[in-house]
């Protein structure tokens, strides 16, 4: 359809990954695995938190809720992605391709200022342990969280808002695997300096300062730690903060590579790796690392299995 001299978009067609016809059977069977294995996993991690009652703590509120956004993280791309695989249809239409916009922008950000809020509870727990249940009240984490979820929601609507006013010429070719800021960017045919204005200061809000009130959280647990070295202090930090740090460097690390970098010196492919690996490969990892790594959760599925059996004996 056109307008004046303008073609109206009614659907864009999305590339997706740059695998040889020979291959597709075998990639398309090793991306339903790792999408399956996300769902149940995050899953698993939600429901023993909700079920065991030893688990109500504040780390494992936020744990649960960076499960429930790793796994929707996950969900808006990998359908699609699977769908398009099958059926070699790569077209997604315009109203489909911003919401996937805005929903991938609402649980990318989502995972970034969780992380944050755990790095917080981690200092707390570690500077302060005598105060750790007076600062981190039930309020102030039900708080925490419901800001985090207000603050991407306000976010995503934003990007989502500018990106519908404007307009796409007659390239619809999206060389991604999902509908992505950036790519959509770059098709527009219109004025996109506000857009690209917004994209500037909030990526600084959204990715940089979480990023580096991480980096401050964790220089004062180390720093604690110092003023009195022991084994079991160093082990202490270790065992609460190894799984957290793997996380935020799995996440931040791709992250920054892909949006930070300048787009000039990253190729299409290696830009298409980068984002499989923040949106597919770290909320499929995010559970085995919580759950090997951490005896709590170990101890909470025992005890959950345990229950069922004997209730199922009753």
């Amino acid at each position: 359809m056109t307008k004046g001299n303008q073609t109206v978009i009614s659907q864009f067609l999305l590339l997706g990954l740059p695998i040889p016809r020979e291959h597709q059977n075998l990639f398309y069977t090793l991306f339903l695995t790792m999408y399956l294995t996300t769902i149940l996993g995050n899953l698993t991690i939600i429901i023993l938190i909700l079920l065991d009652s030893h688990l109500h703590t504040p780390m494992y509120l936020f744990l649960s809720n960076l499960s429930f956004s790793d796994l929707c993280f996950s969900s808006v791309t990998m359908p699609k992605l699977l769908q398009n695989m099958q059926t070699k249809d790569p077209s997604i239409p315009y109203v489909n391709c911003l919401t996937q916009m805005y929903f991938l922008t609402v649980f990318g950000n989502m995972e970034s200022f969780l992380l944050v809020v755990m790095a917080y509870d981690r200092y707390v727990a570690i500077c302060f342990p005598l105060h750790y249940t007076s600062i981190m009240s039930p309020n102030l984490c039900v708080s925490l969280v419901v800001l985090s979820w207000v603050l991407t929601t306000f976010h995503a609507m934003l990007h989502t808002l500018l990106m519908a006013r404007l307009s796409f010429c007659e390239d619809n070719v999206i060389p991604h695997f999902f509908c992505d800021i950036s790519p959509l960017l770059k098709l527009a045919c219109s004025d996109k300096h506000v857009n690209e204005l917004v994209i500037f200061i909030m990526g600084g809000l959204v990715i940089v300062i979480p990023f580096l009130l991480i980096v401050v959280s964790y220089v004062q647990i180390i720093s604690s730690i110092f003023k009195a070295p022991s084994v079991q202090g160093i082990y202490k930090v270790f065992s609460t903060c190894g799984s957290h740090l793997s996380v935020v460097i799995l996440f931040y690390g791709t992250i920054i590579g892909l949006y930070l970098c300048p787009s000039a010196n990253n190729s299409t492919v290696k830009e298409t790796v980068m984002a499989m690996m923040y949106t597919v490969v770290t909320p499929m990892l995010n559970p085995f690392i919580y759950s090997l790594r951490n005896r709590d959760m170990k101890e909470a599925l025992t005890r959950v299995f345990c229950e069922k059996k004997i209730s199922f004996c009753l």
